[in-house]
């Protein structure tokens, strides 16, 4: 990989992973649009594990709190507060996509690439997150967050399984669609990519195991670093804004992104 080509599917990777506009698409789309040879899995896992550490780096305050809570609660006599089941509520929407994306392997990494699938899910389910940011109630927080919501907004993120739809977007969607308000749906959509990547990344990293190639530690590192950066980014200037400008200026993004992938096939 030249430095052009890291550069540009690192920053790619990391602006859109918590953006609700597709990441996989993009990185699949990215070869295409720039004339660039297919990244492979290493790279994949480098951009992704940036993204992971972007986030866990923002919300590491809210995560040891989490943490610690929820530890405390499992302990005789332990009170359970927000923070303990919010923890439980990441731990419940976290099973849905990890049993369906090992059930569904195969068949995500195959078939579900098509230029045209991502084109149609990047239209529809961003014309969706548009449609339910308009008609939401957006009255509750993220500490109302119940184990039903959490596992509803989890399994909300098998569709996003499929290339182009986009897990934040789809997360956020549900979120919306079950009355949180876009900084809670967003902040919620955020704490559950962590283990949602974690999981999807440890997958992935086995199958690179697997195969005797040749790793570039270099270019690797370089992609985690940028990734990481432009993931940071993201997430701190999306949750500032967000509340003020709402989520039409993705849903717009998507119908324009999906318009362009139907002129390139």
């Amino acid at each position: 990989m030249n430095d052009l080509q890291i550069l540009t599917l690192a920053i790619v990777q990391g602006l859109t992973e918590f953006l609700p506009i597709s990441s996989s698409g993009h990185l699949i789309l990215a070869p295409h649009l720039f004339g660039f040879a297919d990244q492979g899995l290493a790279f994949d896992v480098a951009v992704h594990l940036g993204s992971l550490i972007a986030v866990i780096g923002y919300f590491w305050k809210d995560i040891w709190s989490i943490a610690g809570a929820w530890f405390a609660s499992l302990v005789p006599g332990g009170q359970a507060t927000h923070h303990s089941r919010l923890g439980w509520a990441v731990i419940v929407g976290t099973i849905p996509v990890v049993i369906a994306g090992l059930l569904l392997k195969s068949l995500v990494e195959g078939e579900l690439r098509a230029p045209w699938v991502i084109g149609s899910t990047t239209v529809v389910f961003g014309l969706l997150l548009g449609w339910v940011d308009l008609r939401a109630g957006r009255r509750r927080d993220i500490d109302s967050v119940s184990l039903a919501d959490a596992l509803i907004i989890g399994a909300s993120q098998i569709l996003a399984l499929v290339p182009g739809t986009s897990r934040s977007g789809i997360t956020m969607t549900a979120g919306l669609w079950l009355g949180l308000n876009r900084a809670a749906a967003s902040r919620f959509s955020f704490l559950l990519a962590i283990p949602t990547i974690l999981a999807s990344g440890t997958l992935v990293t086995l199958d690179l195991l697997k195969v005797d190639t040749p790793v570039d530690w270099g270019s690797l590192g370089l992609g985690v670093l940028l990734s990481g950066i432009a993931a940071y980014l993201a997430i701190a200037l999306f949750l500032r804004f967000i509340e003020r400008i709402g989520m039409w200026p993705f849903v717009i993004y998507r119908l324009l992104l999906g318009a362009v992938i139907f002129a390139l096939i």
